[in-house]
């Protein structure tokens, strides 16, 4: 599936199955988009249906070649039927975007803060086992288990083999829910946990992690030593140590932060935005801590400008590229990183966001990529996401205009590029 817009830009986007599918290298979060709650889907019609039926003939030997025994095939999809709701959700394309205040402030809202505390009071012998095991801060992992589960108050209610059945058919998708299908059987096959207790996401994210069945497979851990992985049930041990283990696999350093809120000087050329540099070279730029502190050298860091140079700037070290392992997304990992901090004591984030700016719709994301590629600036292609190549176009206009080349995405830019 397409991952989530990454990059220095200034929104969030929402791509179909943002909240729902990820690819092996990423989790999914099971709540359903904020305009399809309390929203009637209507169901595929009947030839679909029956093609479902069909096709669930002609996959059950694909899954017996790929090792499914026929009785764990049987079991599973005991009951399993053509879920249209599913199909709907997955193809629904969001026109409008969520600016990263927005969505910082729903991710790292009090609530989510409080409930964090009180999580790491009450489960802090597991999270501190899991971090001396495993290299990981409980802080980090408990900031996960928030964003993705609530700390386990929404883990999915989807019968996880039902919803990638329906998704593989579809065939939008097919070959990526295909192998998660196959990965899920081998889960079921394994022992870890029946069919009828294999729930999440609409899209096959699983547990308090909200791990989707490929990368269960490759970092799921029995950390409780009863002999199965279970990131389903109430004990969140297991899920737990199995996000660790994954940011562990993936090279995380324990000690090093995620990154810092820096105060950037006076007249900071804006197109070392995104470049990687060495603390001293970014000491001897001028940068220095929120709060007027000498920056910490942590290693070499990155420059990330979310709201370009009229809102926080922040150096970012290698975590931060691990956290983004997890889900491919800048403001993920900054809402992760942020909620670690804020649950560790830190304060909130020091400088003002621009709220009076309104996020671009789809079209006029693909207005503005139009536009730019008209001027000879490569895009990559008109879609509205704002990924690396659209950045890049953006600098090289804004640089070219006499604008500051931040890369942020507003409506100024898009009424510049109009006028010609």
């Amino acid at each position: 599936m397409a991952t989530r817009a990454a990059g220095f830009g200034l929104f969030l986007i929402l791509l179909p199955g943002c909240l729902g599918a990820g690819s092996v290298e990423r989790s999914v979060r099971p709540e359903p988009r904020p305009e399809l709650r309390g929203v009637t889907m209507t169901a595929s019609p009947a030839p679909a249906h029956r093609g479902f039926a069909t096709w669930i003939e002609g996959f059950r030997p694909r899954a017996l070649r790929a090792g499914i025994r026929g009785d764990t095939f049987d079991r599973a999809f005991a009951g399993v039927a053509y879920d249209g709701e599913i199909v709907a959700r997955d193809r629904r394309q969001p026109e409008f975007t969520r600016a990263i205040w927005d969505y910082l402030d729903s991710a790292v809202s009090d609530t989510r803060i409080a409930n964090g505390r009180a999580r790491l009071a009450a489960d802090g012998a597991v999270l501190a086992a899991v971090e001396a095991r495993l290299g990981v801060e409980k802080e980090v992992v408990a900031a996960i288990w928030g964003l993705e589960s609530g700390y386990g108050s929404y883990r999915g209610s989807t019968p996880v083999i039902g919803a990638l059945a329906t998704l593989a058919f579809d065939g939008r998708r097919g070959a990526f829910f295909e192998e998660q299908l196959i990965a899920a059987l081998r889960i079921v096959q394994s022992g870890d946990v029946v069919p009828a207790r294999m729930t999440g996401s609409w899209a096959g994210a699983m547990g308090h992690t909200q791990f989707i069945p490929t990368s269960y497979l490759a970092y799921a851990v029995d950390f409780g030593g009863d002999g199965r992985r279970d990131i389903w049930g109430d004990d969140p041990a297991d899920a737990l140590a199995s996000a660790a283990n994954y940011l562990a696999r993936h090279g995380w350093t324990r000690g090093q932060p995620w990154g810092v809120e820096v105060r950037l000087p006076a007249g900071l050329d804006a197109r070392v935005a995104g470049s990687r540099r060495s603390i001293a070279e970014w000491r001897a730029a001028g940068l220095v801590l929120a709060d007027g502190g000498r920056l910490p050298d942590h290693g070499p860091a990155a420059l990330f400008l979310p709201a370009g140079l009229r809102g926080p700037a922040f150096l970012t070290f290698d975590n931060f590229r691990v956290i983004k392992r997890y889900n491919n997304a800048d403001s993920y990992a900054l809402a992760v990183g942020h909620l670690a901090d804020r649950l560790a004591g830190a304060g909130p984030i020091r400088a003002a966001w621009p709220r009076g700016d309104r996020p671009l719709t789809r079209d006029e994301r693909e207005e503005l990529q139009r536009l730019l590629t008209a001027r000879g600036y490569d895009t990559g292609g008109i879609d509205g996401r704002i990924g690396p190549a659209t950045l890049a176009a953006i600098r090289a206009f804004q640089a070219a205009a006499g604008m500051a080349p931040d890369g942020y995405v507003s409506l100024e830019l898009l009424m510049r590029l109009r006028r010609g």
